[in-house]
């Protein structure tokens, strides 16, 4: 094993230190109940024009807790989470972990098979479901060990009448409710006015209890539950204050919440990081509706929007979003795929703020590597944050050396245990002395700073050399008539595989296939370029808009290509 010291220290913003503290006392129950006490009459979430303060959200989960409880849940139970951001999951995730309860975040989009799959592994009791998404759960109950169904629509946490005009608009207008029949269900309302009712008897709760069972995608297999405890997801805060300590302004930050807060990025980083510093989440239920998006975006001089590119790509898109006010603004955070540099340029060109990108997957809480805000360097995830060690698997060997490219690994306090009753994909992921492989090949500069090439798996050979599709795809970006663009591998006789591009061109505008294969030969290494192109409406992506790959190998008749 070839070593280097911690090169990367150096580029930390001045103060942050090199490794955190922990307090075996704090858990992610201790901190919330510390901010519901600090910033009691702040507001904690906005949602559809209703805000929850800190004492709102203190009461209402603690009548969820009681009401857990009075149900017969115990400590080490596992309740699943099925709702997009709305009031009512801030609500349900304090109160199930003020309970001692495991979250198990679920997708709402998920279909039955996905959803039976998720409830069975985990052996969750529970479940709090938006109406929206039950007749799915209907058919995903039998075989499952799930005997409590919370049900909630969307509007339950409004005041009367608003409450009442939000769900007949969601139910009878957008008709978005389908029939359902789960016997034995209750109402989200009910449960807390139960809870209400109840006493609760707080449980002692440890750091190195489970706090989430976070399902992985399942774009590369069937999803395996994250074992993230208390004390890998408090690391992780703590290490994220740390570096972003000159960005944070305890009580004041306004935060834009348009990623799902069931997914790891946004739970740490917005629901959990601002919860603790007492900011506002202003939740977006549906960011797809990108003018409505923009509407609301108009209303807040927000100070921090979390993002991926996709999104920040068709916010750029819109007429109206020049129109918004930006001085409030501190910086944007992408993370959860590769940050086009167009789109950081673009960004910077409209906000006159800059787009700071990081790195970090389930495994890890998820954040591992972070740009500083004032020295950020575009194509890079930045530096490992304090008390995180990083290596490169290369030829069978672990190194810490600046230009050789490796499978990145990663080592700190915010990695997970291991996979939920699967020894041996742990085996496979965890290497000894607590290494977790990324599955990500990585390189680092001179100074420490981090740039992913692309994934393991997506890698595509082309006669014997390596082609990277985040490169080809960045390139692709740059051309004026793209607006999104996938690449992948395909099979060739004559080098093994083919580079492929799967491309989206922006409204209006046109351009051939032999035009962008032209623009990427200015640019690329010839094996790099594009054998094959194929146009499409719109590309398939995940449900935080980062592009499954996978799926462009799929025909698609509405696309055309050459």
């Amino acid at each position: 094993m070839t070593t280097t010291e911690k090169i990367w220290l150096a580029a930390y913003p001045p103060g942050t230190p090199a490794e955190i503290e922990l307090d075996e006392r704090t858990t992610l129950v201790t901190i919330f109940e510390e901010s519901c006490r600090r910033y009691a009459d702040r507001p904690a979430y906005h949602n559809l024009g209703v805000i929850l303060t800190f004492s709102d959200l203190d009461r209402l989960s603690r009548q969820f807790a009681a009401h857990l409880q009075a149900a017969g849940l115990r400590p080490g139970d596992r309740i699943a989470l099925m709702m997009p951001n709305v009031l009512q999951y801030p609500v349900a995730l304090f109160g199930a972990l003020r309970a001692g309860l495991i979250v198990v975040n679920t997708n709402p989009l998920y279909t039955a098979r996905e959803l039976r799959h998720q409830l069975r592994d985990s052996g969750a009791r529970a479940i709090v479901i938006l109406e929206n998404f039950a007749h799915v759960l209907q058919e995903a109950l039998a075989e499952t060990e799930v005997s409590h169904v919370i049900v909630t629509g969307v509007g339950d946490l409004a005041p009367f009448p608003k409450r009442a005009v939000i769900n007949f608009v969601v139910r009878r207008v957008r008709r978005m409710v389908r029939p359902y029949q789960i016997p034995g269900a209750v109402r989200f309302r009910d449960a807390l006015a139960r809870g209400a009712n109840a006493s609760f008897e707080a449980p002692p709760i440890r750091q190195d209890d489970i706090a989430f069972l976070q399902y992985t995608g399942g774009t590369t297999g069937t999803a395996k539950g994250t074992v993230l405890t208390h004390r890998n997801l408090v690391a992780n805060l703590q290490q994220v204050a740390a570096f972003w300590k000159d960005v944070i302004q305890p009580g004041q930050d306004v935060v834009i919440t348009a990623l799902p807060l069931y997914h790891v990025f946004c739970l740490t980083c917005n629901c959990l990081v601002f919860t603790q510093h007492g900011g506002l989440n202003v939740l977006i239920t549906n960011p797809r509706d990108i003018a409505g998006f923009v509407r609301e975006l108009r209303k807040w001089r927000f100070t921090i929007m979390t993002g991926v590119n996709t999104l920040f790509n068709a916010l750029l898109e819109h007429p109206d979003f020049r129109r918004i006010d930006f001085s409030s603004l501190k910086l944007a955070v992408a993370g959860g795929m590769a940050l086009q540099p167009a789109v950081a340029e673009r960004w910077r060109a409209v906000t006159g703020k800059p787009m700071v990108e990081g790195y970090g997957l389930t495994e890890a809480s998820p954040v591992v590597a972070c740009n500083p805000r004032e020295a950020t360097r575009l194509g890079s995830i930045g530096v490992p944050l304090p008390s995180t060690d990083v290596m490169f698997l290369h030829d069978g060997r672990m190194e810490r050396l600046p230009g050789i490219t490796g499978e990145l690994c990663v080592r700190g306090p915010q990695v997970m245990r291991g996979y939920w009753n699967k020894p041996e994909e742990t085996q496979e992921k965890l290497l000894p002395d607590g290494w977790l492989r990324t599955g990500d090949v990585a390189t680092m500069d001179e100074d420490g700073y981090l740039r992913i090439v692309d994934r393991v798996d997506d890698v595509i050979n082309v006669s014997g050399f390596n082609v990277y599709p985040n490169e080809v795809e960045s390139v692709l970006a740059e051309h004026p008539a793209v607006l999104e663009a996938g690449c992948i591998g395909v099979p060739d006789e004559h080098s093994g595989q083919a580079v492929k591009a799967v491309v989206v061109t922006r409204e209006g505008m046109s351009v051939s296939a032999e035009e962008l294969r032209e623009f990427c030969r200015q640019r690329l290494t010839r094996y790099k370029v594009p054998r094959y192109v194929e146009f499409r409406p719109s590309l398939p992506k995940t449900n935080v808009g980062k592009v499954l790959r996978r799926a462009l190998a799929e025909p698609q008749a509405a696309g055309r290509g050459t």
